[in-house]
């Protein structure tokens, strides 16, 4: 634990009262200049300091994302899981795909076999510079607004299972955002969670496959929460879509949507071959009955949502009567016209 991380501990530890700088500098053997810096670079990284003659304590609307404070609500899946946290990186996914290719963070050579709940590596940024979305889309990832991360598993699964990694993270994060505000959460197919009517978190999953075994060497699920909106709202192209989770400013609500969705996740995921969150996954779409756009790589095609199966597919219902099981795609609301 790093100086500024120490310093983090000692305030939340102190719960409403002051810490002294005096104090501070005695137990850390540091200068009061030094603890002064430190504090700065703690503001800096989003959290809420009050100072006064007293000292110094956090905020009612403290919201740093740190290790200290992920690995604080993890509980006792803090021993299956090794974390890296930064306030900037360029993509959490890209940062895992490039170790992961040069065989890095393997934490499952010691299991028996490869599963999908071995020792995770978990990379989460509090921004990115060059985050990305499904067909190469970028996905804005605003500083001190969101969660972003990435996790690095090595499954022994068939190709055709990995859409269910993708799936289960989507069931996971919706539990999270349940568990750690009032809000309700749904799934628009495929891969993005809706909260009061907007997106506020979107999914890419991302494989390297072997092509002798027909398994993954790895896949990388990245996720992305939109936990508040921008200060200064979300980009033109995307403010009639994207939404954020919560309204107000709320103590730890970064760190623990990013502790809570990593528990339901590893939970879902240590029985993925049982696909048994299939029925949550359906019961949280808001897409059945509704009629949609499918929409393909030169075509857009008219039908309704009928129903999502045991393996999440979509079903859907063209004009022509004739129906269709979607594995993986697009499809977007029709807007009734008035």
């Amino acid at each position: 634990m790093n100086t500024k991380q120490q310093i983090a501990q000692m305030l939340e530890e102190s719960g409403e009262g002051y810490v002294s700088g005096n104090s501070i500098a005695d137990r850390l053997d540091l200068t009061r200049a030094a603890v002064w810096k430190c504090i700065r670079q703690l503001e800096c990284e989003g959290y809420q300091i009050d100072s006064s003659r007293h000292g110094y304590r956090l905020g009612p609307q403290s919201d740093a994302l740190s290790e200290y404070y992920i690995d604080k609500y993890l509980d006792t899946l803090s021993d299956r899981i090794t974390l890296e946290v930064y306030q900037d990186i360029d993509s959490t996914n890209n940062y895992l795909k490039e170790t992961a290719a040069r065989g890095q963070h393997d934490n499952t050579h010691n299991d028996s076999k490869k599963n999908v709940t071995g020792s995770w590596h978990v990379v989460v940024a509090s921004a990115q510079s060059a985050g990305r979305g499904r067909r190469g889309r970028t996905f804005i990832s605003s500083a001190g607004t969101g969660v972003y991360m990435s996790v690095l598993l090595r499954p022994q699964i068939s190709p055709d299972k990995i859409t269910r990694i993708t799936t289960a993270a989507a069931v996971a994060a919706c539990r999270a955002i349940e568990s750690c505000t009032e809000e309700k959460a749904q799934i628009k197919w495929v891969n993005d969670v809706y909260v009061r009517g907007k997106k506020t978190c979107g999914i890419l999953t991302e494989a390297s496959m072997d092509l002798e075994s027909g398994v993954p060497d790895w896949v990388v699920m990245g996720i992305g929460f939109n936990v508040y909106e921008p200060e200064n709202g979300f980009p033109e192209e995307i403010k009639e879509i994207a939404g954020a989770i919560s309204t107000e400013k709320i103590r730890d609500l970064r760190s623990r949507i990013a502790a809570s969705f990593l528990k339901e996740f590893y939970s879902i995921v240590s029985n993925l071959e049982d696909a048994a969150y299939a029925d949550e996954y359906k019961s949280r779409s808001f897409l059945i009955g509704q009629d949609i756009n499918v929409i393909g790589s030169n075509s857009t095609r008219p039908a309704k949502a009928v129903d999502i199966d045991e393996e999440c597919r979509l079903i859907v219902e063209y004009e022509d009567g004739t129906k269709e099981a979607l594995f993986s795609g697009e499809v977007s609301v029709r807007v009734k016209k008035s």
